[in-house]
Parts: C-alpha cells; structure tokens; sequence
C-alpha cells in the first residue's frame, strides 16, 4: 500500500475545475515537502505545484500559475490543488509526493513518498 493516496481525479470540459486531494493512508510521520506531479502518456513526469510545509510557501509551475491553488488541512494532513480553467494540455495522471525533508528545488522528482495518481482528463 502506498502512504499517500490521491483523490478528485475525472473528465472535464476546457474551462472545468476540479479539486485534488492527497490524504495519508497508514503510517504517517511530519511531511515538511509536499508537491504534485502529472505525466501524460509518452511524456516525462513534471512538477505542477508544491509547498514547504513549515514555511507555508507554495510553488507553481509556469503553465499553471494563476490558474492552480494548492491549499492546507494541517489537521488532517490533507494537500489540496484547486485547478480551475482547465486546458487539454492538462490532461495527466496526476501524482501527490511528500517528504519528511526539505526537497530543493521543490519540483525535483526526489520526493519518498508517492501515491497511487488520480487521471485528470480535460476535452470537450
């Protein structure tokens, strides 16, 4: 079983939402890094958005800046990306990482933790 688990994932229509949530699932320990990541078919995984957990600073990819949100529930562990407007070219198997560390840069592919990922599909 894997110790971060993915959820919020469907099909939408250009200019759609959708919420992703990542929750732990098992064991859990403090998560100082936590990020999202996609990879479309035939396609190298990116980094879309992640945060420092401690500091409270979040990071996003420029294709996605103005248009993704990533938000907190400390008390529950939860990770959220709030993605709004979306386009064709973010249809991707989306992917929740964390790590007990620091990972800098944030959107290096180096996190410990994965979840399972959640299919983002945007078409009309």
């Amino acid at each position: 079983p894997r110790s971060l688990v993915e959820s919020g994932g469907g099909s939408v229509q250009p200019g759609g939402s959708l919420t992703l949530s990542c929750a732990p699932s098992g064991a859990t320990y403090g998560r100082n890094s936590m990020a999202w990541f996609r990879q479309a078919p035939g396609k190298e995984r990116e980094a879309v958005a992640g945060i420092f957990v401690g500091g409270g600073i979040a990071y996003y990819a420029a294709s996605v800046e103005g248009r993704f949100t990533l938000s907190q529930d400390n008390a529950k562990n939860t990770l959220y990306l709030q993605m709004n407007n979306l386009k064709p070219e973010d249809t991707a198997m989306y992917y929740c990482a964390a790590d007990r560390l620091l990972v800098v840069p944030w959107d290096s592919p180096t996190y410990s933790d994965w979840g399972q990922g959640t299919q983002v599909t945007v078409s009309s």
